[in-house]
């Protein structure tokens, strides 16, 4: 009997940049095209596994004197102090050297890799066999009081943003890591980041509200004409990690047609936020079921945290990508449902924020 064909994922988060960053020689376009046994996502791993695509997150790492999250931006350990704010300067100069690597990367590739800066784009790449790549900005930084920067970015192939990571910044507070908590953990956004989202909105660039804590979501909700989105985010109600969703969030999500990308990431999978490879997959599954209960089936899909978490071991990195698929036929899915949760979602989202003229009504 044949085996089913592989369906091609398209994921909502992964920090490989900030992995290939910190090599800082000229080996890291090397490294992620022709793969390493480091890190969960390359080029290599990505065609084994079906990896057809994903946002492809610009992240700047905490001054080192509060280094514990460091290494991954998800292992911030649960109920530390939030990591000191970035200096904006510093910021910026890590966002156009992690940029370059992407565009380098692209370059470099012989056509294997292309940013894609529409839907159409990565419907190309989906048909040629091509890694699409989508230009992400966890935690807004290095963005001017002006918005200048926001538009020599956006003219760059940036489409999504994340108004914080999970620290307070000029445009609000992130939710901080701690298991567990309630995500409402302080004040929302500011007046600068509501302005933000509206620059957003002009321009349609996706707002990820991942990193966001509970005010900023609803501040996000009420002011936003766009769908709401959480490229990679969980489950409250299995996992009562801060960094995860309440059912009325999610109930808000549905009903702006927006979108969650289910996180890999042990610590927000699990019931005691622990960082443990042993975590079983059943529990993506399981948070997966519970979005599209709350979601619906058009609102969910992936967004693993390839080189920002620890991912459990039945999945491993990118090249396992299809035990999870496996796992969705074990528990009956069918295909189309299937292809909605690999790909087909993303898809419609981000053809809703970047491609058509917003029809979300704020409120």
């Amino acid at each position: 009997m044949a085996s089913p064909k592989r369906i091609p994922i398209f994921d909502g988060h992964n920090d490989v940049l900030l992995r290939l960053h910190r090599r800082a020689g000229a080996d890291a376009v090397t490294a992620f095209l022709q793969g390493e046994d480091k890190g969960h996502l390359d080029l290599p791993k990505a065609q084994q596994g079906g990896f057809a695509g994903g946002l492809f997150a610009i992240f700047v790492p905490s001054p080192r004197k509060n280094s514990s999250n460091s290494e991954n931006p998800s292992q911030q350990i649960s109920g530390e102090a939030a990591p000191p704010a970035v200096d904006a300067t510093e910021a910026q100069r890590v966002v156009f050297a992690m940029a370059s690597l992407l565009y380098r990367i692209e370059r470099e590739s012989q056509g294997r890799v292309r940013i894609c800066r529409t839907v159409d784009d990565i419907e190309s790449c989906l048909a040629d066999g091509v890694l699409a790549a989508v230009l992400h900005i966890e935690g807004a930084e290095a963005i001017d009081a002006n918005f200048e920067l926001l538009d020599v970015l956006y003219a760059a192939g940036l489409r999504s943003l994340g108004p914080v990571w999970s620290r307070p910044n000029a445009f609000g507070h992130g939710v901080p890591f701690r298991c567990p908590s309630s995500p409402d953990t302080g004040p929302g956004l500011t007046d600068l980041g509501k302005a933000l989202v509206g620059a957003c909105n002009r321009l349609r660039i996706l707002i990820d509200l991942s990193h966001l804590n509970e005010r900023g979501f609803w501040d996000v909700a009420a002011i936003s004409n766009a769908p709401l989105v959480a490229t990679h985010s969980n489950a409250h109600a299995i996992s009562p990690h801060s960094r995860n969703l309440t059912d009325r969030q999610l109930a808000a999500i549905r009903q702006s047609g927006g979108f969650v990308g289910v996180n890999f990431a042990s610590s927000f999978l699990r019931p005691d936020g622990r960082q443990d490879k042993d975590t079983p997959l059943d529990l993506i599954m399981q948070h997966i079921e519970h979005m599209l209960e709350h979601a619906g089936e058009d609102g969910v899909g992936l967004g693993s945290d390839f080189d920002g978490a620890t991912i459990p071991a039945g999945l491993g990195n990118a090249a396992g990508l299809q035990n999870l698929v496996q796992a969705m036929r074990n528990r009956g899915f069918s295909k189309p449902l299937i292809e909605k949760l690999c790909f087909r979602n993303w898809l419609r989202v981000l053809g809703q924020t970047w491609d058509t003229a917003p029809s979300r009504a704020p409120g």
